[in-house]
C-alpha cells in the first residue's frame, strides 16, 4: 500500500468501515477479487473509500461512460485519477446506449459493460452503491404509484448482473447518503454533481426533496420495510411457482387454470399465463382481468383471452383478427 492508500485507509471512520466489512462479509463470505462500478459521485466514491479499507488490494474500478452528457469523460477521467493515487486498477468503459427509453437503455448498456468488464478481469462480483436513502426513495415512489408486492421491495442486496451469472452485491444498503457524503468529504474529494440529481421534473428528485423535509420520516427504517417485503415477495414467488405447477394445465395452445390460493397468488397466476401466451401485461391490467375473472366472466389483455368456465379459467391466445 503506497502512502496515498494508507492515510486514506486511515482517515476512514473505524465504525463505518467495521460495519461495511460486516456488511461485504455478508454478502462475500470469500476474499476474491471483486469489481466496483463507480461513477464518481459521493456514493460510489464511498463504497471506493470503504472498500480501501477494508479490503486494500483486493478490488478493482471500472467507470462507465454513457456520452450523454458533455461533462462525462472528464468525470470517468476524475474517478480514473483518484484510482491511480491509491494505487487502484481503474478501467474507463464507453458504452453508447441504443435509441428508445434513453434511461432503460443507459442501465443496460452499462450492466452490459460491467459484466464483461469482470468477466475479463476475472472478478468474483460486481459492487454498486445503492444505499438506504436510494431504497426509501423507491419505496415512496411506488407506494406512490400503488405497486404491488414485487415492485415496493426496491432492490435486493445480493442479486446477479443482469444478462449474466455473476453475483450483484450491494452492501451500502443499510449506510445513509449523507454518512458516505461526509466520508468523501473527509477525504478530501470532491464528488461529481449529476444535474439531474437536482431536476424536479423526476419523480425521484421530487421525492428526495419531500424527504429531507419530513424529519420525522426514517430512511433506514424505509429501506429495512422495503428488504421486509423484498423477502414477502420472494416467499410470493416460491408460491405462485408451486400453484402453476399444481393447478395449471396446458392444453394445446391454452392454459387452464384452477385457482386454488389466496389473491396474490392468482395474480401472479394470471400475469404470468399472459406473459407465456403473448407478453407481460402494462400496469394493473392483470389486476383487472382478475377482477373480471373472480367476478365469472372474463376479458381480453395483452393480445389473450381470458375466460371463467366451471372446470377453471382458461387462457387462450386471442384469434387473428381479419384483413
Amino acid at each position: 500500500m503506497n502512502a496515498t492508500a494508507a492515510g486514506s485507509a486511515a482517515a476512514t471512520d473505524p465504525a463505518l468501515a467495521a460495519r461495511f466489512a460486516a456488511s461485504l462479509a455478508r454478502l462475500q463470505p470469500t476474499a476474491g477479487r471483486i469489481g466496483l462500478a463507480v461513477s464518481g459521485g459521493a456514493d460510489s466514491l464511498a463504497l471506493l473509500l470503504l472498500a480501501q479499507a477494508v479490503r486494500p488490494g483486493g478490488f478493482a474500478v471500472a467507470t462507465v461512460d454513457h456520452g450523454l452528457r458533455p461533462a462525462a469523460a472528464a468525470e470517468c477521467a476524475m474517478v480514473a485519477d483518484v484510482c491511480a493515487a491509491r494505487a487502484i486498477p481503474c478501467t474507463i468503459l464507453s458504452v453508447r446506449p441504443d435509441a428508445g427509453n434513453l434511461q432503460a437503455r443507459a442501465r443496460d448498456a452499462r450492466y452490459a459493460a460491467l459484466g464483461a468488464w469482470a468477466s475479463d478481469h476475472g472478478l468474483g462480483a460486481l459492487l454498486t452503491a445503492h444505499h438506504a436513502d436510494d431504497q426509501a426513495e423507491t419505496l415512496l415512489m411506488r407506494l406512490n404509484r400503488g405497486s404491488g408486492t414485487a415492485g415496493l421491495s426496491g432492490v435486493r442486496a445480493r442479486g446477479k448482473v443482469p444478462g449474466s451469472d455473476l453475483p450483484l452485491l450491494r452492501p451500502l444498503l443499510g449506510f445513509r447518503r449523507r454518512d458516505l457524503a461526509a466520508l468523501v468529504r473527509a477525504h478530501g474529494l470532491t464528488a461529481v454533481n449529476d444535474p439531474s440529481n437536482s431536476d424536479i421534473r423526476f419523480d425521484r428528485v421530487r421525492v428526495r426533496q419531500a424527504l429531507e423535509q419530513a424529519d420525522w420520516l426514517d430512511p433506514a427504517a424505509l429501506a429495512a420495510s422495503a428488504a421486509h417485503l423484498a423477502d414477502g415477495a420472494e416467499a410470493l414467488a416460491w408460491a405462485a411457482d408451486r400453484e402453476w405447477a399444481e393447478q395449471v394445465k396446458q392444453q394445446g395452445s391454452a392454459l387452464r387454470y384452477l385457482p386454488h390460493a389466496p389473491r396474490a397468488i392468482r395474480l401472479a397466476i394470471v400475469t404470468r399465463a399472459l406473459a407465456l401466451l403473448s407478453h407481460a401485461p402494462r400496469g394493473g391490467d392483470a389486476a383487472r382481468l382478475l377482477d373480471l375473472l373472480e367476478g365469472g366472466s372474463g376479458g381480453n389483455v395483452a393480445g389473450v383471452l381470458a375466460r371463467a368456465l366451471p372446470d377453471g379459467w382458461l387462457f387462450t391466445p386471442e384469434p387473428p383478427r381479419g384483413g
